[in-house]
């Protein structure tokens, strides 16, 4: 029976790897992790005068993309030291500071359908109650309001498949661990990512908590996949 990681302690995990986390990420995945956010945010078509949540968004790394295609976002997470790193980087590259709300995703601050879009890279495998989470995005969505989500899966084939849990298991907390100096976060997290269900099962749970239309794409052989869903008009 697995473990269950409470809040607090996921708060405090991510507050200790945050000063490593984007340099960490993108050493973990070579780089692949910006791909999978692009195509996160292709599965909408550009709408300028949209309101927009970036939900446990860490650094803000999904922010620039949203803004991009879609128009006003802000990036909403529990960490506020993931905040702080964020803030930090955005303002090192003279690029614009997001706007960071602190938000739990159980509670979020704000209005009942007063957002457009609500999306969430590699954060509601942490929500310490997923069906909670899930339908407290879908209070702040507007009717018609789309979820836009990117988690890690688990990959199929004969081959890759062993390769890839063999990398998650071992290779994984190694680097991550030498990266930021806590082992016991790159242990958990892909301890999550094998637990977590993916594609038709999360599309389930998706359609379950209420909403519509949950459509999903794997990406690099199943190692994350991009959902899309609807809070029904």
């Amino acid at each position: 029976m697995s473990v269950r990681v409470i809040g607090s302690e996921v708060r405090e995990m991510f507050g200790s790897i945050a000063h490593r986390y984007d340099l960490t990420n993108s050493v973990l995945s070579m780089g692949i992790h910006r791909f999978w956010r692009r195509v996160l945010v292709q599965q909408l078509p550009t709408s300028k005068d949209a309101l927009v949540l970036d939900l446990c968004s860490g650094t803000g790394d999904l922010v620039p993309l949203l803004e991009r295609r879609f128009g006003t976002t802000f990036a909403g997470d529990f960490c506020f030291p993931m905040m702080s790193s964020g803030r930090a980087k955005f303002r090192s590259q003279r690029f614009s500071i997001p706007r960071f709300v602190q938000s739990d995703a159980l509670r979020l601050p704000f209005a009942d359908a007063s957002l457009d879009i609500v999306s969430v890279a590699f954060g509601v495998r942490n929500l310490e109650n997923l069906d909670k989470g899930l339908q407290e995005m879908r209070r702040v969505l507007k009717p018609g309001g789309h979820l836009l989500v990117l988690e890690f899966g688990q990959p199929r084939g004969y081959f890759f498949a062993p390769l890839f849990r063999f990398y998650s298991a071992f290779i994984m907390p190694l680097i991550g661990g030498l990266l930021t100096g806590n082992l016991r976060a790159y242990t958990y997290l892909p301890k999550t990512s094998r637990e977590f269900p993916c594609a038709e099962a999360f599309s389930a749970i998706l359609q379950k908590a209420g909403y519509e239309d949950a459509r999903y794409r794997s990406l690099t052989g199943g190692i994350a996949y991009a959902y899309c869903a609807r809070r029904p008009k």
